[in-house]
């Protein structure tokens, strides 16, 4: 089975100027796990993600003095990962070059980019523009129709 077959043709795309609270109040109209950020001429720069927003300062997420973890991952006051918390646009906490697959790619090819990279949906590609978005809702729901249809030839 491939991508396409199962890809989500329509899903909401944003800017890399656009404010983050377009970006929030798409995601959460939309219902997506992340926007992919296309410039102008439609080429994927990005990606912003549920993880992207979460550790934001205005939900208060601050790291305690002397943090080890906070330390050892480079969340430290005036660092990059700070101020990435603290962007307005999303342009700066977007992840850049995000992963995807091509049109051609199969279903196995899909979940295998998932599990290495530990991300919960892809965009799918054509020619660099994105034509679909696979997540793991859409993968689940065609295990279901996968398994209905068998359970309706077993019945016949």
């Amino acid at each position: 089975m491939l991508a396409t077959e199962v890809m989500r043709t329509s899903f909401a795309t944003i800017k890399p100027t656009t404010p983050l609270i377009e970006a929030v109040h798409l995601l959460l109209e939309t219902n997506q796990r992340g926007l992919p950020v296309l410039e102008s001429d439609g080429r994927l720069v990005g990606i912003v993600s549920e993880g992207d927003l979460l550790h934001r300062d205005e939900l208060g997420i601050t790291p305690p003095e002397g943090n080890w973890l906070e330390m050892l991952l480079g969340v430290e006051e005036g660092g990059p990962a700070r101020e990435r918390m603290r962007a307005l646009r999303v342009a700066a906490i977007m992840t850049p070059d995000p992963v995807c697959v091509d049109e051609d790619a199969t279903v196995d090819d899909v979940i295998a980019e998932m599990d290495m990279r530990r991300v919960a949906q892809l965009p799918v590609v054509c020619a660099g523009k994105v034509i679909g978005m696979i997540s793991r809702f859409e993968l689940i729901t065609a295990l279901e129709r996968s398994l209905s249809r068998n359970e309706s030839r077993e019945k016949a």
